[in-house]
């Protein structure tokens, strides 16, 4: 593991950081790993569950404010009477089946809960002095050529992807009219402990291979993704917030990844290997709709101008996050885990 681009704890001790959907997957760990630097944690959180830092208390912020990203006083009083200078826009609603049944929900977390918090921080003057938005690889959408780098359009079509579209636009737009210092960030699917969700590839087919179960592929299996080990992503996003004390970096936008793409069949059999359960065969469905066939991404931005590398070999990662799934269940915790 290669820890060259690790934060800096001179930088983060003591600073104050405003996170969105700080109670999430990715939210989760970024406060873990900014509690540990020694900064002070401003978490917002919209739904949370009596199992919260329950089995973790180092995930939970020092200030947790209740409420929505689409309620702006709230966002807007988070950030100004815990005069936080750094914002870490990392809450959305993620679950692209979610966006499917109930794109309005989705398009008011992402999109509206976006512009509440960039218009939170213009109100605010010169407060704020850093801000990273997290966009996604689905911004992109569909193209003719792949990988994805940073020069091409944003495109998404399907509700999620165009609410991350709509994210990225809008903090380049906060940038470019307002100034705003701003960065974004565009990294394919997170997987690693903690993920709750588990329609998810990841800790789906984990939690099947626990239970010594056959995953299931709503999927054919052949669509290919880009996964980042999300400790890697918590890696990427605070070096970049670092970063930015270089006003020349504000505006840009930076993809993140391992640049190992895998099909879902691919990334299945690799899991279960890990697991110690390549005897169990995937079911495959064929039922899912409204997904792209084929999404990776070019990561040399991200390594020539922020010198940034992944820290985790794929099966460093997932040996990792199979080993913390296995705690989790053996401590009785799967009472706060959606059911199979």
């Amino acid at each position: 593991m290669s820890l060259s681009s690790d934060p800096s704890p001179a930088f983060w001790a003591g600073r104050r950081v405003f996170i969105t959907g700080c109670s999430g997957f990715l939210g989760s760990w970024t406060t873990k790993e900014l509690n540990a630097l020694g900064a002070t944690t401003i978490g917002l959180v919209r739904d949370r569950s009596r199992r919260f830092g329950e089995d973790d208390p180092t995930i939970v912020p020092d200030f947790i404010v209740e409420g929505a990203l689409e309620e702006y006083e709230v966002v807007l009083r988070a950030i100004n009477e815990h005069e936080a200078d750094t914002v870490l826009h990392l809450g959305a609603q993620p679950i692209v089946g979610t966006a499917l049944r109930n794109p309005r929900s989705t398009f008011e977390a992402n999109i509206r809960g976006t512009w509440h918090v960039l218009d939170a921080c213009r109100e605010l003057g010169k407060q704020v002095k850093r801000i990273v938005v997290a966009s996604s690889d689905k911004a992109y959408g569909e193209v003719d050529r792949l990988p994805y780098d940073e020069t091409m359009p944003l495109n998404g079509r399907h509700p999620y992807d165009a609410s991350k579209s709509c994210t990225d636009i809008l903090a380049q737009t906060y940038h470019k009219t307002y100034g705003l210092p701003v960065c974004i960030t565009r990294a394919g699917n997170f997987f690693g402990g903690r993920d709750l969700n588990f329609s998810r590839i990841v800790p789906g087919t984990v939690r099947w291979a626990l239970n010594g179960e056959r995953p299931v592929l709503r999927s054919d299996g052949t669509m290919v993704r880009d996964y980042i080990y999300v400790r890697d992503a918590v890696r990427a996003y605070l070096l970049l917030a670092e970063r930015m004390d270089d006003s020349a970096l504000h505006g840009h936008a930076f993809n993140f990844s391992a640049e190992q793409p895998l099909s879902v069949l691919a990334l299945v059999e690799h899991i279960l290997r890990v697991a110690g359960r390549p005897d169990l065969t995937p079911i495959v469905l064929g039922e899912a709709t409204a997904e792209i066939p084929m999404q990776y991404l070019a990561a040399a931005k991200a390594r020539e101008m922020l010198s940034w590398s992944p820290g985790w070999t794929t099966d460093e990662a997932l040996r990792e996050t199979v080993a913390w799934y296995a705690a989790w269940f053996a401590k009785g915790t799967a009472g706060s885990a959606p059911p199979a």
